[in-house]
């Protein structure tokens, strides 16, 4: 690991459910590194900085400098953890690192300061289908999802989840099973994913990237669950919306937020007994349904052609 990586591992991340110390806000982080690099300094020169430096150099009062400080003598305990962390098959992301998800970078601009990733980072540079929807399906949602995915992995797509119960894992599944990759944005607990034989053995054949913004031991958490929906849309080309709700839940967040920002293609299941599906096709989602033969590049093209506007972000 390099200095600029343990550096920000220890101002940005959670060690524990007992820190003395809260880790840097993301806004706060991003305020920082704007500091840094407007006085030509990187991450690892905050490990060899007094008091007095980083209020000079970096316009710290002196309770900001203090937090600082506390949170840079974290070093020692932090490396520990991050240690059994690497015996684990999973290391550190930073935005100052080169494998750092570059497609979040590009789309959305505002990222986390660091994920944590178990598998083939090289994962993250192939074109890839994203897929949310429900926790809560039906036999006719799995059906549709399993066929969908094999459509798509069989032109070469990767498929991109959350990693939940439901429509996620139905996803990842059916690509692996069908001799795909797919690529995980995790909002719990990256450490219980891994006691599962299957995915342990998906992460080491390369065909399973696992990504989480929180500590690998953390709970479940609403809010970051929230924020991984657009991760998933912006390492995306296009993603499919099997089942939504109207107006509540993650899915239709995130749907509605990616049709604001068109990060990638929304693609919806064209069944309108689900009013939350209703909804985004009303709004914008290009339908489709069991008789898409999966080739996301001509559907977008032939959209395209339609409404003479750019529907897909992927260059």
């Amino acid at each position: 690991m390099n200095d600029n990586t343990f550096a920000i591992a220890a101002l940005c991340s959670h060690m524990g459910s007992e820190e003395p110390e809260k880790p840097l806000e993301p806004k706060v982080w991003r305020a920082l590194e704007a500091a840094l690099l407007e006085q030509d300094l990187q991450p690892a020169d905050l490990l060899h900085f007094r008091k007095p430096e980083l209020m000079e150099r970096l316009n710290a009062d002196e309770a900001q400098a203090e937090r600082l400080l506390r949170l840079l003598d974290r070093a020692a305990g932090l490396s520990f953890t991050l240690s059994r962390y690497e015996t684990m098959g999973i290391r550190l992301l930073t935005g100052w690192d080169a494998q750092y998800p570059a497609r979040l970078k590009q789309k959305l601009g505002s990222c986390p300061p660091l994920f944590y990733a178990a598998g083939s980072i090289e994962l993250l540079e192939k074109q890839a289908v994203g897929y949310v929807g429900s926790r809560s399906i039906g036999e006719t949602d799995e059906a549709f999802t399993k066929q969908t995915v094999q459509k798509t992995v069989g032109f070469g797509y990767g498929v991109v989840s959350g990693g939940a119960k439901g429509i996620d894992t139905v996803a990842e599944t059916a690509a692996l099973e069908a001799g795909g990759t797919a690529v995980a944005f995790l909002a719990d607990s990256m450490l219980r994913k891994l006691k599962h034989a299957k995915t342990i053995q998906a992460v080491q054949e390369g065909r399973l990237l696992l990504l989480s913004s929180v500590n690998p031991e953390a709970g479940f958490s609403a809010g970051i669950a929230m924020m991984r929906n657009r991760y998933i849309y912006a390492q995306s080309d296009a993603t499919v919306v099997v089942k939504s709700d109207y107006n509540k839940g993650g899915t239709w967040a995130g749907a509605v937020d990616n049709l604001k920002h068109h990060w990638a293609a929304t693609l919806c299941r064209d069944h309108k007994a689900y009013p939350g599906n209703k909804a985004l096709l009303e709004q914008g989602a290009i339908p489709i349904d069991s008789n898409w033969d999966g080739d996301v590049t001509r559907l977008l093209d032939e959209k395209q052609a339609e409404h003479g506007e750019q529907l897909s972000l992927f260059d």
